[in-house]
């Protein structure tokens, strides 16, 4: 089988695609750290996210950007948006569960 690379994607070097074509990579997970930061960490990553999103939209109205890559940025921000949201709302059900336990 042989598999050539997308248009638009990590790799190609496709003229007017935007640089926010490259794949959105998990923050590196080491056995330090609070809590809290692995979760401000994963809110800027989803902050990020979004802004590549942002970019890959305004390349694609302005004509500078794929249609693909557009799609795929607002894909992959539509995904670490709802895996935040979802950690928001087991870390505040989570916290509310252990208040409400009588010592």
């Amino acid at each position: 089988m042989n598999l050539a690379p997308l248009l638009g994607l990590a790799g190609s070097d496709a003229p007017g695609t935007p640089d926010s074509a490259t794949p959105v990579s998990p923050p590196p997970v080491s056995g330090t750290g609070s809590f809290g930061d692995a979760l401000a960490n994963a809110f800027d990553a989803a902050s990020g996210a979004l802004a590549r999103a942002d970019r890959s939209e305004h390349a694609y109205a302005s004509g500078s950007g794929g249609l693909q890559a557009m799609v795929l940025d607002r894909a992959q921000a539509d995904i670490a948006l709802t895996i935040a949201t979802t950690a928001a709302s087991r870390t505040s059900q989570a916290l509310s569960t252990i208040l409400g336990m009588q010592v």
